[in-house]
């Protein structure tokens, strides 16, 4: 089992909150993070997508008593969200008695739904942590090891398949599940061949202003349906809109998000890209290294921080920006070169937005200034910095 980061916070937060809420992807590794927590801790374990455990659940008062001196984990609750309201009971009845923190561990792969739920009847009782794909500071630190992690993706079990051709079929029939299964139990309504065309193009347009009507012509759908579209992948943590810069600078910014599919592995897979070299060949090679790039830096970036993009009508140029809840601004451009370079609208951009901090982050790892205000880093050594600037584990 690789160790998560995240582990260390999930135990932190069942000292002091009755329950904690573990969201991510389907197949990100929660079940088996959860497990290996209750291990330490006699815990109680409920798969509700096994019907025999809901049944069990059928009479949930009686089993969170009898079973309030321990803590019980409940995996896939968005299958069965009407327990919530039972879990805010027992944890009431529970403090009554004494038992105040580390009474439930609740996983969920709909992050927006489960948000939404839990947020209304669990106030003040839940904890949540994010459990997201394996990135950068989470595998061994070599070259080969970062170049499987780009070309595969970070779900554990294509990242840690025996070759890259058992990998990228992992990836098609995860691909093809979801399809097929996961989004079709969640919103019926959303034809699958569709969807998946949508998920098709917007491998090819990663990294690029999203235009929902070019897609919308495409698929011979009504523009608010591939928003809708959008909007599921975007709750189910498989594709991010990164917002522009808002900013009265007194530029002609642009207003449109930037559109990724949160995991390089999904967008190799989706061009039918098998190895390394068939990616680094690939025109989209640049594109994919920038969403890869923004989804490290972002695993570990501080809580609350705000991340966009800036980009002007004359040219200028960020691919991140960063504001941190201290005010403080950092600038990072992407490039998929061992020795990056600046450009014209990289200084453009800069110039804009006065960052107190600037970067350049190639392929390579050397790390080495470029001007008096901009610095040429390492992925890792980037995202490093950024993890020690972490708050501590908190509320959220």
């Amino acid at each position: 089992m690789i160790r998560r980061r995240v582990a260390t916070e999930v135990r932190e937060a069942l000292r002091w909150q009755p329950a904690v809420a573990l969201l991510g992807p389907r197949q990100v590794g929660k079940t088996t993070l959860a497990q290996a927590i209750g291990s330490e801790m006699n815990a109680v374990y409920f798969d509700l997508e096994d019907p025999d455990d809901r049944d069990k659940l059928r009479e949930a008062r009686a089993l969170f008593d009898r079973y309030e001196d321990r803590l019980v984990i409940l995996d896939e609750i968005h299958r069965l969200p009407e327990l919530l309201l039972s879990l805010r009971g027992a944890i009431d009845r529970g403090r009554s008695r004494g038992q105040r923190t580390g009474r439930f561990l609740i996983l969920g792969s709909a992050s927006l739904d489960v948000l939404r739920e839990t947020g209304e009847t669990l106030a003040g009782r839940i904890a949540y942590r994010d459990l997201l794909p394996l990135d950068v500071l989470e595998i061994p630190d070599d070259a080969r090891s970062r170049d499987a992690l780009f070309l595969r993706g970070g779900y554990p079990e294509s990242f840690l398949a025996p070759t890259d051709k058992v990998s990228f079929g992992h990836r098609r029939d995860f691909i093809r599940t979801y399809l097929e299964r996961e989004l079709a139990w969640m919103n019926p309504r959303i034809p699958a061949e569709t969807l998946g065309r949508l998920w098709t193009m917007l491998a090819h347009a990663q990294g690029t202003l999203l235009n929902a009507s070019r897609f919308a012509g495409s698929l011979d759908i009504a523009v608010r349906t591939v928003n809708r579209y959008l909007s599921v992948l975007s709750d189910l943590l498989l594709v991010r809109r990164l917002p522009p810069v808002h900013a009265n600078i007194g530029k002609r910014l642009v207003k449109s998000p930037k559109i990724y599919l949160r995991d390089s592995g999904f967008v190799h897979a989706l061009l039918d890209l098998a190895s390394f070299d068939t990616v680094a060949g690939h025109a989209a090679v640049g594109a994919s290294w920038e969403g890869f790039v923004i989804e490290n830096l972002l695993a570990a970036a501080p809580d609350r921080t705000q991340a966009s993009f800036f980009r002007t009508a004359a040219g200028a140029e960020m691919d991140l920006v960063l504001d941190f809840p201290s005010g403080e601004r950092w600038a990072i451009e992407i490039k998929w070169s061992r020795v990056p370079r600046t450009t014209k609208g990289f200084h453009l951009a800069r110039e804009a937005l006065r960052p107190d901090r600037c970067f350049l982050v190639g392929t390579g790892p050397d790390r080495y200034p470029v001007s008096a205000e901009v610095e040429a880093i390492g992925l890792r050594e980037l995202a490093s910095e950024l993890l020690v600037r972490k708050s501590p584990v908190s509320a959220r």
